[in-house]
This record gives structure tokens, C-alpha cells and sequence, in this order.
């Protein structure tokens, strides 16, 4: 049976305010991206994701990003290559921490964000996040862009690389995401998204914004929990994979 990694960030809220259903989403998924206190997640938020998402047998992600609260780090930070692998090691130590409390323990890495979007093409940065996940635990998985920097500098390091494509994002030409300043660049519609993400693990190709079709090769399927329609996309992708036989489960 062909199967799929579905990946979703959770654990983003941060102290009176919610963002997001996780629960639902743990219900959905097969992997959580859970926050790690920089980009968003306050303690309490954060051990309560890793015990839900431990409960629910669900592997837990360190979901690492720029220190910026109030950019939900979704904006360029120029750190320095030294603090940032010092700034991953520290997400990564934290939120570890509080997976083992809850039963669990971190199983992957993913950058967040603007991170995430820097380390496509920022080589500096990108082998600084790489140095980090070498130096806290090299047995652990990365996820990221088909093509990038930072999968290529990963593969070298002898890191287990993990292609990762997006469910609700468009894609341009070159196969990078569009920038979220642009409009629709974020995707709702969850039976459009359901037939994309079955297209992409059947036919291996995804409509970009220009109406061409582009080769797209992944081992996971994000999902942003952040989303409105968050629940309701993960519930039309999980249904439309299992009617087409696709079973999903977290990525070996």
C-alpha cells in the first residue's frame, strides 16, 4: 500500500491567545511540527502539544525558527552562522526537555517560516542549522524543500533527509513557495487542496502559480494548523488519501 507522512505545526499559541485546533489536527496527522518557544509556544502550551501529540501516538518535530515572537517568524533575521546553530541547539534542547516529560521525545527537525524559506538558497544559515542537528543528536531526520541548500549540506553531513511538500501553499515555477505578501499564496479550499495533495503523491507533480505543472518528490505533506480552515483540509486530504488506498503514517 503506498503511503505518506502528513505533517502539521502545532503547539503556536502563546499565553491568553490560541491559534489553532490541535487536538484536532493530532487526530489528522501522522507528525507534529510543534513549535519550540521563538517563533511562538509558551512553556505550558508547548508540554501540553507534546503530551496530546504523545497520547495520541503522533511523532513530535522540533519546529525551529528565528527568535521573533512578534514576526511569528515569518520574517529574514541576519544572525550570525555561530548564534544561529547556538539558537537551534537551544529550541531543540527545550523542546525535548518537555517532550521526555511527556512520554516522547523530539524524532525530527523542520525550520519554521522565514527560516525554513532563508536556508532554500542562504548557505550560511543553512549549514548552521545543520551544524546544530549534528551537534545535538545526528540520528535525527531534517525536513525541508526538494532542491535547497540546506537538504543538499545535510545529505553531506550524513543527516537523513526528509522532501517535504506543502498542501496549502502555491508554488512558484522554480518549485519555491510564494511569498505569503503575495495573493494566493495561501490555499482554503479543502477539496482543491485534498485533489492537490493527491496528485502530488500519484502523479508526483503540482500546479504552480502560472498554471504550469512542476515535478514535486516528497516523503511528507505539510499542513499549517494555523489556518482557518486548518481542520477542515487535514479532515478532506486524510478521507480522499484512504479512498485511493493511501495510507498515512509517519515518515521511516
Amino acid at each position: 500500500m503506498t503511503s505518506i507522512d502528513l505533517n502539521a505545526d502545532l503547539g503556536e499559541s502563546y499565553g491568553a491567545w490560541t491559534l489553532g485546533d490541535d487536538d484536532a489536527m493530532l487526530a489528522l496527522v501522522s507528525s507534529a511540527n510543534v513549535a519550540c518557544g521563538f517563533h511562538a509556544g509558551d512553556p505550558t502550551t508547548l508540554l501540553s502539544t507534546c503530551r496530546s501529540a504523545s497520547n495520541a501516538a503522533v511523532r513530535i518535530g522540533a519546529q525551529v525558527g528565528y527568535h521573533d515572537l512578534a514576526g511569528f517568524g515569518r520574517r529574514f533575521l541576519d544572525v550570525s552562522p555561530a548564534d544561529l546553530t547556538a539558537d537551534v541547539i537551544y529550541q531543540m534542547g527545550a523542546l525535548d526537555g518537555l517532550a521526555q516529560v511527556a512520554g516522547s521525545a523530539i524524532a525530527y527537525v523542520k525550520p519554521h517560516g522565514a527560516l525554513y524559506n532563508a536556508i532554500v538558497h542562504h548557505h550560511g544559515q543553512a549549514k548552521a542549522v545543520v551544524d546544530a542537528v549534528l551537534a545535538y543528536d545526528r540520528t535525527l531526520p531534517v525536513l525541508g524543500l526538494p532542491g535547497s541548500i540546506f537538504l543538499e549540506e545535510a545529505e553531506r553531513a550524513g543527516l537523513r533527509t526528509v522532501a517535504e511538500a506543502f498542501a496549502d501553499r502555491a508554488y512558484t515555477p522554480q518549485g519555491t513557495l510564494v511569498s505569503r505578501s503575495e495573493p494566493g499564496a495561501v490555499l482554503s479550499d479543502p477539496d482543491a487542496v485534498a485533489q492537490r495533495v493527491l496528485t502530488m503523491i500519484t502523479d508526483g507533480t503540482v500546479l504552480a502559480a502560472d498554471g504550469s505543472r512542476i515535478d514535486v518528490r516528497a516523503e511528507s505533506i505539510c499542513l499549517h494548523g494555523d489556518s482557518p480552515d486548518a481542520v477542515a483540509m487535514a479532515t478532506a486530504v486524510s478521507e480522499l488519501l484512504r479512498a485511493n488506498d493511501i495510507d498515512i503514517t509517519a515518515f521511516v
